[in-house]
């Protein structure tokens, strides 16, 4: 039986419904600062693989006003080089218990460490405890950059390789420093091309973050689930995971969707646009990010946006049915199909590999925006 704290389900057509959710992960009007997209969204997910622009920068292009290529890292580390722990007001690390990395505001590190401390504890070739020879290689790391200051693993003098693994074989250096990143014992102070540098927690972070109280599982499985709220805005909730959040949240109702959620906070966002007659921007398409927080549930996006799609950058290509980076388009509360663009740096154009659209929608304007906004020509 659930809490009585938790309120009657609202019920919502199809069509309001996906135009909260909108609303709700910021798509119909950008903030003022990267700070405050990640306040709230409690993270922005980082990946490296860049074919039409980064996985970060295509969730908050069309989030934060003024947006350009590569502000996220500056946000986090600073516009030349690392910035100095005091002035710092975000950090990168993985989500607890996964090996997703993303951007967090600062409030996030103390939930992190039981995560940190369970890691140490277990076998794992990317982010368990260290083996003999990481540890033996581990203690001269944490000396270097005491002395040297932040450190990548080709500046550790050691050619030694690790063991084979489901990602294949690395320097001994290299998976050293992934894991005592993992473990909280070094964090990425800054990058350079997108390569790593790693420096002490206690020359990253201010004083006072490093210095707050591990809280209690409790505590922190609650946050889990209030993150997951905050990244989402419109979510199905696992049977453990509601007692944890059921003060926070408000049940929704919506024909052939699963039950789902969202924050009392945001029903004024709900009332906003019952009011409306239609959605704004509805009649210009948008091509959205991969793992957008607005489809990163795919059980959600079929349910309720009806609209099935798979990021298929690891998926063999024999099996690809979309392309290696095809970007969903979005027009007002709809979902249409998908763009597959690739970015040609030298020639500075960005070509159309494949498309694939419901109807007569146009997405050359979407194509053309983000083109401009990688400085490249549409082709």
């Amino acid at each position: 039986m659930l809490h009585r704290m938790l309120p009657a389900a609202l019920a919502l057509p199809p069509e309001i419904a996906r135009r909260f959710h909108r609303r709700a992960v910021l798509l119909d009007a950008p903030v003022n600062g990267i700070g405050a997209a990640l306040d709230h969204h409690g993270f922005v997910q980082i990946d490296p693989i860049n074919v039409c622009g980064r996985m970060q920068d295509h969730i908050l292009r069309h989030r934060v006003a003024g947006y350009r290529e590569g502000d996220l890292m500056r946000h986090v580390h600073g516009a030349e080089t690392s910035q100095p722990a005091l002035e710092r007001v975000a950090f990168e690390h993985h989500l607890p218990d996964s090996h997703v990395l993303v951007a967090f505001p600062l409030d996030a590190w103390p939930h992190l460490l039981a995560a940190m401390h369970r890691r140490t504890r277990h076998s794992g070739a990317w982010s368990g405890k260290l083996t003999a020879r990481e540890r033996e290689l581990a203690a001269r790391i944490l000396e270097e950059i005491a002395t040297r200051g932040p450190l990548e693993p080709s500046h550790i003098d050691d050619d030694r390789r690790s063991r084979q693994s489901l990602w294949g074989s690395f320097s001994l250096a290299k998976s050293t420093l992934q894991k005592l990143f993992f473990h909280g014992r070094v964090l990425i102070a800054g990058r350079d091309h997108n390569r790593r540098l790693y420096d002490l927690p206690e020359r990253v972070l201010p004083p006072a973050v490093l210095a707050r109280r591990e809280p209690g599982p409790e505590e922190t499985a609650r946050w889990i689930v209030h993150l997951k709220l905050r990244q989402r805005r419109l979510v199905t909730l696992k049977r453990n995971e509601l007692p944890l959040v059921e003060d926070l949240v408000q049940p929704i109702a919506v024909p052939d969707c699963p039950p789902l959620f969202c924050l009392r906070s945001d029903l004024g966002l709900l009332d906003d646009v019952t009011r409306e007659t239609c959605p704004p921007a509805s009649d210009r398409a948008r091509l959205i990010a991969p793992l957008d927080p607005l489809i990163y549930d795919r059980r959600v996006t079929a349910a309720l946006w009806k609209f099935d799609y798979t990021w298929e950058v690891y998926t063999p290509p024999h099996k690809r049915v979309r392309g290696y980076y095809a970007l969903p388009v979005m027009q007002g509360d709809r979902l249409l199909g998908h763009v597959d663009p690739k970015a040609d740096r030298t020639l500075r154009r960005l070509v159309v590999v494949s498309r694939r659209v419901e109807g007569r929608s146009p997405t050359a304007p979407a194509v053309r925006e983000l083109a401009t906004f990688l400085g490249l020509r549409a082709r």
